[in-house]
């Protein structure tokens, strides 16, 4: 990374991003949510799944798809290790960092 002046202070503001994350994780934990079971399952699915190709080069667009994918496998794992189905929606916990990643993926 070149000493631009802009990243040096990105750099700063990872920092007390960072320091704000240290002092939010022992405040907030999971978060109860309920979901339609169609999404439920697709979670579930993903998770299941067995992904047995490599990851070569990939372009920020497809690396940031991988991710997204991850993290419906780690809505999954939570769904198929903890959620309770009720009716046609299951409640679980999920940590904070997927409700984000779910949020984040939907906007």
């Amino acid at each position: 990374m070149e000493d631009r002046e802009e990243y040096v202070r990105y750099q700063q503001d990872r920092i007390v991003l960072a320091a704000i994350g240290a002092h939010l994780d022992p405040q907030i934990g999971k978060i109860r949510v309920r979901l339609p079971r169609s999404v439920a399952e697709s979670a579930v699915a993903a998770w299941d799944r067995d992904e047995l190709g490599t990851v070569g080069e990939e372009s920020r667009a497809e690396y940031e798809l991988r991710e997204d994918a991850a993290e419906l496998a780690f809505i999954g794992l939570e769904i198929s290790s903890s959620g309770v189905w009720d009716g046609e929606e299951v409640v679980v916990d999920l940590d904070v960092v997927h409700v984000a990643a779910a949020l984040r993926a939907a906007r």
